[in-house]
């Protein structure tokens, strides 16, 4: 696992901290150690391309770790390209409750949000 510097951070993945309060929460119901936030691009949706995030304790080659307010969040060498610039939020409104993703990489996303291209 390689932590990544300030510097590098900057240009990968960002955690809002309305999400980091959200999965340190989260994290803190679950009551595991080692616990941390995954962050994926799989196949599949109805664009292509799915996110997924979950809690995950395994570590694999090529992760990268970046740490945001105490919450360890993790992505696979594969993601991560896809996955530049891009912040995960958490939205609280009468309307919707859940994560968001916005992703300047993306060049489009089907009506549900779950999936790109």
């Amino acid at each position: 696992m390689s932590v990544e510097s300030s510097e590098t951070t900057a240009q990968g993945l960002i955690l809002s901290d309305a999400a980091s309060a959200k999965v340190k929460s989260l994290l803190e119901q679950q009551g595991e150690e080692g616990l941390q936030l995954r962050v994926a691009v799989q196949p599949g949706g109805c664009s292509g391309l799915r996110y997924q995030l979950f809690f995950d304790d395994r570590s694999m080659d090529g992760d990268i770790v970046t740490d945001f307010n105490g919450v360890s969040v993790v992505t696979d060498r594969m993601s991560a390209p896809y996955l530049v610039g891009a912040t995960v939020d958490f939205v609280d409104t009468i309307e919707k409750q859940g994560f968001t993703i916005d992703n300047p990489n993306a060049t489009g996303s089907c009506a549900c949000g779950d999936s790109f291209n």
